[in-house]
C-alpha cells in the first residue's frame, strides 16, 4: 500500500524539468560526468551544492551514466528513495508500538497505525520539495539514512548476539553524513531512542552498547572533514547574520512549518534569502509558542518519555538549520520538514486513536476510514502540486504570486520569461528585484545575459561589472564579462577575465573552453589546447570542447589527432553542424571529396544557414567537377551571407570559365568580379586573376591582359610566387585572343 500510494502521489512528477539549484547539481556538474575513477564523483567542488554531499553526487553520477541529462530517471530515484524511506519509518513506527510499554495499550493496532502514519507521511503535500524538486535528494537521501540508522540499530537491540544490524546502523550514519549535515542528530536521536524505549536510562545505555556508540560518533569526523569550505555555499556565522537575529527569524520559520504540516497551504519553493527581522514584538508570539511547545517536550521526556521522545524528533532534527547554524540564502525551506514531519504525524495518528478509544469502545473502523479520507485528500494535494513543477515558468509565477516580495523570485521568473521570448516583462521583474534588494548582484548577472544574446554588449558589461562591484568574487559576473569583451574584439581582456573567473572556481569547465577559444585567437595555440584539455577533464562529453580541440590541432598540423576529436565530438553529439563541418576540410584536404562532401550536407541538414558549410561545399563540389550543383550552393551561400567576398568571387570564377552549357553566365560573372575588386581595392591577386578571366570570357582581352598582369605583379610583389605562376598560362590565352575554359567532369558507366 506504501508503495502504491507513493506512485499514485507522485506519477506525475516526473516529467518536471531541472529547475534553480538543479541546474548546477546536475547538467552544469562537471563531476556526475563519469563514474570511474569513483573518486571524482565522490570529491565534487566545495563551491557547489553537493560540496561536502558525496553521497548524493554519486547518486546522480549514477542516474547520469544511466540515461544522461533525461529528466525522468532522476524523479524515478527520487521517488525510489522517498518510497524505502516511507517503507523504514513504518517498520520503525510497527517495532516501536510493540516496545514494552507500548504493547499493552497499542500492540494490537501497531500494524496499522504504523500503516497510517507511514501512509500519511508518504503523500503529504509538504514533502514535495524534497521529492519532486530533484537537488533535494540530499534531504530525501539524508533522511532514508536516518531512519535506516534507527531502523538498524532497533533490529539489534531486539536480536542479542546479532552485531551485524549495529554496523549497519553505523554504516547508514556514516552514509547518512556525506548526504546532508542535519545527519549530525543521528546518534543523538539514536541514544534518546534507546533510553526511552530500550535500556530505560542514558547510562545504561552506554554501559550495554557503548561500542556502537563510538561507531556513530565516529561518523561526526567524517562529517567534518566533508564540512571543510561550507562557508561557500553561504552557511554559517560571518556573513552578514547575527545569532539572534537569525534565531529570531527561525521562531517564525519552525511556526510556521508546523501550520504548513496541519495545513500545507499555501506551499512556497522558495521564501527567499535571509531579511533581519522586524521588532521583537512582531515575533514574540512565535517564539512564545516556541517556548511552551519546547517546555512541553523536556517536561514529557522525564513523565511521558515516548511522548517526549517524538516531540524531540521535531526539534532535534531542525536544530542544525533553524537553531544552531544560519543558512543565509535560505532561511527557510519546507523540505527541512521532511523527517520532522514524522513526529507530527505519529503525534496526530496516536492522538486521534487515544480520542477514539475514549469516545467508542471499537474505534479502529473510524479511524481507517478517517486515515483513509485523509491519504486521499493529502495525494490529491500533492498531485496538484506536481503541477506547478511541470514547467520553469509555471513555478515561478506561483512563487511570486505567494512571496511577492522575494526578490531572487522575480529574478528567476525574469529568467523564465526571457526563455519564452518577453523580454520586456522579464525587465520589469528584474527591475522588480532590484528595488527590493538593491545589492543583489544575480540579478546583473542574468539581465547582462539577456541583453547580451540582443547584442546589446556595452549595456550587458555595465551590468557585469555593477554585479562585480557588489560581488567581487563572483565567478560567473568575470566570466560573462570575458564572453562579452571577446565578443567585442577585447581578447586581452577576456582573456584576463576568464583567468579571474577559474582562479575563483578552478572547475570552470565553460571558462576553460572560452578561454581556449581566445588564446587560439591570439595564435596562443599550445595555451588553448592546455585549456581544452583541462576542459575536457571536467566535461569530458562535451562535443563543443572536444571539437574546439580538434580545430587547434588542425592549426598545429596534427591533422589525425584533429579528426579524432571531431569524430569523439560526433559520437557524442551525431548533430554537431561544426564537427561535420570540420571533419569534411579535413577529408577534403585529403582529397576524400565524397565523405567531405557527406559531412558538409550533414552540417547543412543540422544547420541550414551555415555559411562556412556551404561554402565548404561548393569548393569540394568544384574540385570533384560538379561545378553546376557548385554554382547551386553559391547561390544559397550568398542568399544566407550577401556580403561574402570568398563566395562571390568563387561563383564569379565559375560563371566566367564555365560553358554556358554547363552553367557559365560570362556577364554576370563578370559584374561579380568587378564588384569583388572595387569592394578589396584591387590589391588581391586571385580576385584580379575571377576578374580576367571574366573579362576574356566576355571577349574583352585587352582588359583581361592588363587585369592579368597587374595580378601576376601583385602576387609576386606579396610573396606569391605559385599564385603568380597559376596565372601565367592563362595569360599566355588571353594574348591569343583565347577565354579560359574549365570543363565539368564527366562520368562513365560500363553496361554489362
Amino acid at each position: 500500500m506504501i508503495i502504491a500510494a507513493g506512485i499514485w502521489a507522485y506519477h506525475n512528477s516526473f516529467q518536471g524539468p531541472f529547475i534553480f539549484d538543479d541546474l548546477p547539481c546536475i547538467p552544469e556538474n562537471p563531476y556526475i560526468r563519469h563514474l570511474w575513477p569513483i573518486w571524482d564523483a565522490l570529491s565534487p567542488s566545495a563551491n557547489s551544492f553537493v560540496g561536502g554531499r558525496p553521497v548524493v553526487n554519486l547518486s546522480l553520477a549514477l542516474n547520469y551514466a544511466s540515461g544522461g541529462l533525461a529528466v525522468w530517471g532522476y524523479h524515478a530515484l527520487n521517488l525510489a528513495i522517498h518510497i524505502l524511506a516511507a517503507l523504514t519509518l513504518y517498520g520503525i513506527a510497527r517495532r516501536t508500538l510493540l516496545r514494552p510499554g507500548l504493547r499493552e495499550r497499542f500492540g494490537p493496532s501497531a500494524d496499522w497505525l504504523a500503516l497510517a502514519v507511514a501512509l500519511i507521511w508518504t503523500v503529504h503535500p509538504l514533502q514535495t520539495e524534497a521529492v519532486t524538486y530533484i537537488s533535494q535528494r540530499c534531504e530525501s537521501l539524508m533522511g532514508l539514512f536516518y531512519l535506516l540508522t534507527l531502523y538498524c540499530f532497533i533490529r539489534g537491540a531486539e536480536s542479542p548476539g546479532h552485531g551485524q544490524w549495529f554496523v549497519l546502523s553505523v554504516v547508514a550514519c556514516a552514509l547518512g553524513m556525506g548526504s546532508k549535515e542535519v545527519m549530525v542528530t543521528a546518534p543523538v536521536m539514536v541514544l534518546l531512542y534507546d533510553r526511552t524505549f530500550v535500556s530505560g536510562s542514558f547510562r545504561e545505555a552506554w554501559t550495554r552498547r557503548w561500542r556502537l556508540y563510538l561507531g556513530l560518533a565516529s561518523s561526526w569526523l567524517w562529517l567534518g572533514y566533508l564540512m571543510a569550505g561550507v562557508h561557500n555555499r553561504d552557511v554559517g556565522y560571518g556573513l552578514g547574520i547575527t545569532s539572534w537575529g537569525y534565531g529570531l527569524t527561525e521562531c517564525r520559520a519552525v511556526v510556521q512549518y508546523l501550520r504548513l504540516a496541519v495545513w500545507p497551504h499555501p506551499l512556497i519553493f522558495d521564501y527567499g534569502q535571509y531579511v533581519p527581522t522586524g521588532p521583537l514584538a512582531a515575533v514574540a508570539p512565535y517564539a512564545l509558542i516556541l517556548m511552551v511547545l519546547a517546555a512541553g517536550v523536556l517536561f514529557a521526556l522525564k513523565r511521558q518519555p515516548a511522548i517526549g521522545f517524538v516531540g524531540a524528533w521535531f526539534f532535534v532534527i531542525l536544530a542544525p538549520t533553524s537553531s544552531v547554524v544560519p543558512i543565509a540564502g535560505q532561511p527557510m525551506a519546507e523540505h527541512r520538514m521532511y523527517l520532522p514531519l514524522a513526529a507530527v504525524v505519529t503525534l496526530v495518528v496516536l492522538g486521534a486513536m487515544a480520542l477514539a478509544k475514549r469516545l467508542r469502545s471499537q474505534p479502529q473502523g473510524v479511524i481507517v476510514g478517517c486515515v483513509a479520507v485523509v491519504v486521499v485528500l493529502l495525494a490529491f494535494l500533492t498531485i496538484q502540486r506536481n503541477q506547478d513543477y511541470q514547467s520553469t515558468l509555471g513555478i515561478w509565477q506561483d512563487t511570486v504570486e505567494k512571496c511577492p516580495n522575494n526578490p531572487r523570485a522575480h529574478s528567476n521568473l525574469a529568467t523564465a520569461l526571457l526563455q519564452t521570448g518577453n523580454m520586456q516583462e522579464a525587465t520589469e521583474h528584474w527591475e522588480q528585484a532590484l528595488r527590493i534588494r538593491p545589492d543583489f548582484a544575480e540579478v546583473h548577472n542574468t539581465w547582462g545575459l539577456a541583453l547580451m544574446s540582443q547584442g546589446r554588449l556595452q549595456e550587458a558589461i555595465g551590468h557585469y561589472e555593477q554585479a562585480l562591484r557588489i560581488k567581487p568574487d563572483n565567478a560567473t559576473a568575470h566570466y560573462n564579462l570575458g564572453l562579452a569583451s571577446a565578443r567585442l574584439g577585447r581578447l586581452q581582456e577576456a582573456i584576463g577575465h576568464y583567468e579571474d573567473a577559474l582562479r575563483l572556481k578552478p572547475d570552470y569547465a565553460e571558462a576553460h573552453n572560452n578561454l581556449g577559444l581566445a588564446l587560439k585567437a591570439q595564435g596562443r595555440l599550445p595555451e588553448a589546447i592546455d585549456h581544452y584539455e583541462q576542459a575536457l577533464r571536467l566535461e569530458p562529453n562535451s562535443p563543443e570542447v572536444h571539437s574546439n580541440l580538434g580545430v587547434a590541432l588542425a592549426q598545429l598540423g596534427r591533422m589525425p589527432e584533429a579528426m579524432e576529436q571531431w569524430e569523439l565530438a560526433l559520437r557524442i553529439k551525431p548533430d554537431h553542424a561544426g564537427a561535420h563541418n570540420n571533419l569534411g576540410v579535413a577529408l577534403m584536404r585529403q582529397n576524400k571529396l565524397q565523405e567531405a562532401i557527406d559531412h558538409f550536407q550533414q552540417a547543412l541538414q543540422i544547420k541550414p544557414d551555415y555559411a562556412d558549410a556551404h561554402n565548404n561545399l561548393e569548393l569540394a563540389l568544384e574540385k570533384a567537377g560538379r561545378a553546376p550543383e557548385a554554382i547551386s550552393q553559391y547561390e544559397q551561400m550568398l542568399r544566407i551571407k550577401p556580403d561574402s567576398i570568398e563566395a562571390q568571387n568563387n561563383l564569379a570564377w565559375l560563371l566566367a570559365t564555365l560553358a554556358p552549357e554547363d552553367g557559365g553566365n560570362p556577364v554576370r560573372g563578370l559584374a561579380l568580379a568587378q564588384r569583388v575588386c572595387e569592394l578589396t581595392g584591387n590589391r588581391a591577386a586571385p580576385y584580379l586573376d575571377t576578374l580576367a578571366a571574366a573579362y576574356a570570357a566576355n571577349g574583352q582581352f585587352s582588359n583581361a591582359i592588363a587585369t592579368a598582369g597587374k595580378a601576376i605583379d601583385l602576387a609576386r610583389a606579396n610573396g606569391q610566387p605559385q599564385v603568380a605562376a597559376q596565372i601565367e598560362p592563362r595569360l599566355e590565352l588571353y594574348r591569343s585572343g583565347r577565354a579560359y575554359r574549365q570543363f565539368v567532369a564527366m562520368t562513365t558507366t560500363n553496361k554489362p
